[in-house]
């Protein structure tokens, strides 16, 4: 079985600050890096900032800035949000390092090698915000501006000597690649609406431009600049030292595991880069997730609309974890999904400050009081006891199965249903009536301590600050946590002293 596991993030485009989409990408990314970890993967987590373009080119006009330096300081406020959002990435790619110009440009040499390359003119429209190029069939007009029906973008015509990549060629090779591999696009509808579009036909794509000058060269003709998706989605090997194919980066983790997208860059990832890495004998990824937008209320946000979602203002107000989980577990993966004041606040107080919380809380607190701190011995389980413990057990290959169909909202479910019969069993099994039994009261404190670690393990991922405070209580490390170890019953050891606790998540409310 291969143990490698290489997620990656869209590479993030530095024209304005980073907003709650970013977050989003890069926390789910993050979950699965570190869940992968404690399943014992080496795992390679790679994020980090698309710096060239007409674009960035514009924005740093508009600042009368030099736009290497401004490509410098925006960047750093991404590279400051991947700290901020305590992601564990491994690396940060910056499209203007030499290394990634190593790359590009050495791709580039093969695709003009193999005859996949030719030079010719471009006519047609063209969007600036998503540097992209669109069709008649694919642009609206809305108040006598021309916009993309799948953006919302603003077009405008471009007519410029350009050179183009056989995309036609790959109609049929792409396609029976998409048969071959059925997952490699998830969630279903995001493959079926690639599948379709290439269906209907696919025109050669242009991969310069002549009109600015911020960019990667084009190695045999430096008045043309490499069309931005190929110099950006080159990262994803760029940041494993491509084009050496014989040092260990790229040996363990090419092709990449997952790339976790937004649906919007869907076609670049799933059409084009697979197209240009076929075309060029490079194996292309083993799957591309598009996911859905975070809505500031029911529009995607955006900085002509003001609606921008300041992911740092939450976390100031309601702390990191609290969001993480609330993008986690409320949010349906693959589809839109919206972030409010009380939505949030009601999943702190409801399921980690009263459900998980409060778990933790009361059995800390009772095991401090009766059995001065110390794991229970003289155990004895009963049906009650071990049917509540197996439950993790049971249904291990099912959370295996949710963690690699990127279900991770399957995954977040389990959770919440194992701290619901948690704190029932807790209360049904009334330990502070068993002072009397001293076996009974020790088995259930030792359960109830059994199901925290559990779970906590099971929430590592999703919010690591506060599920490391629960398992220092058990003196169990970070680089010691065991995904494999839910199954055990008997981890704790009997006699060991547990530490105490302070309170995890106070609840919160519209005044605080």
């Amino acid at each position: 079985m291969d143990k490698n596991f290489y997620i990656t993030t869209p590479i993030y485009y530095p024209s304005a600050k980073p907003h709650m989409g970013h977050a989003y990408s890069s926390i789910i990314a993050d979950f699965f890096a570190r869940i992968k970890r404690i399943q014992g993967f080496n795992v390679f987590f790679l994020t980090g900032t698309d710096e060239h373009g007409l674009k960035i080119q514009r924005a740093a006009e508009k600042q009368s800035m030099d736009t290497k330096k401004f490509c410098d300081e925006i960047s750093k406020t991404f590279r400051e949000l991947s700290k901020t959002l305590n992601l564990s990435n491994n690396d940060f790619i910056r499209t203007t390092e030499k290394r990634h110009f190593t790359s590009v440009e050495h791709l580039w040499k093969i695709l003009e090698k193999k005859n996949e390359i030719y030079l010719s003119k471009y006519s047609g429209w063209y969007s600036v915000s998503d540097e992209a190029f669109y069709s008649d069939e694919e642009i609206e007009d809305i108040e006598g501006v021309k916009r993309s029906k799948l953006s919302g973008s603003q077009v405008e015509w471009v007519e410029e000597e350009s050179y183009f990549f056989k995309l036609s060629k790959w109609q049929e090779p792409l396609l029976k690649f998409y048969d071959e591999n059925p997952k490699f696009i998830l969630p279903e509808s995001r493959k079926n609406e690639v599948i379709s579009f290439v269906k209907s036909g696919l025109k050669d794509l242009s991969v310069s431009r002549k009109s600015f000058s911020w960019g990667i060269k084009v190695p045999s003709n430096k008045n043309h600049v490499i069309y931005v998706w190929l110099d950006a989605l080159t990262n994803y090997i760029s940041a494993l030292n491509y084009p050496d194919e014989n040092n260990a980066l790229y040996k363990n983790f090419w092709p990449a595991t997952v790339h976790l997208i937004g649906k919007d860059i869907l076609r670049f990832h799933a059409i084009y880069w697979p197209a240009f890495l076929m075309a060029a004998n490079i194996t292309p990824p083993k799957r591309i997730y598009g996911h859905g937008w975070i809505l500031s209320g029911e529009e995607k946000m955006s900085k002509s609309k003001g609606n921008i979602l300041d992911p740092i203002e939450i976390i100031n107000k309601y702390g990191l974890d609290p969001l993480r989980y609330y993008l986690i577990k409320e949010v349906s993966f693959g589809n839109d999904g919206n972030i409010s004041q009380e939505k949030l606040e009601n999943t702190i107080n409801s399921d980690l400050a009263n459900n998980y919380g409060n778990l933790c809380q009361r059995v800390i607190a009772f095991s401090e009081k009766n059995l001065d701190l110390e794991v229970p011995k003289n155990i004895n389980f009963v049906e009650t006891d071990l049917k509540i413990l197996n439950e993790f057990n049971s249904n291990y290959p099912k959370l295996l199965d949710f963690i690699n169909n990127q279900d991770i909202n399957g995954y977040s479910n389990f959770i919440v249903e194992r701290l619901f019969a948690s704190n029932k069993y807790f209360n049904d099994e009334e330990p502070w009536n068993k002072k009397n039994d001293k076996q009974r009261l020790n088995t259930i404190i030792y359960v109830s301590l059994e199901l925290i670690r559990k779970i906590t393990i099971l929430l590592y991922p999703i919010i690591p600050d506060s599920a490391l405070k629960v398992l220092n209580i058990f003196d169990i490390k970070e680089d010691k946590i065991s995904f494999e170890s839910i199954k055990n019953n008997e981890f704790l050891k009997s006699g060991k002293k547990i530490k105490k606790m302070k309170i995890l998540f106070k609840k919160v409310g519209q005044n605080d």
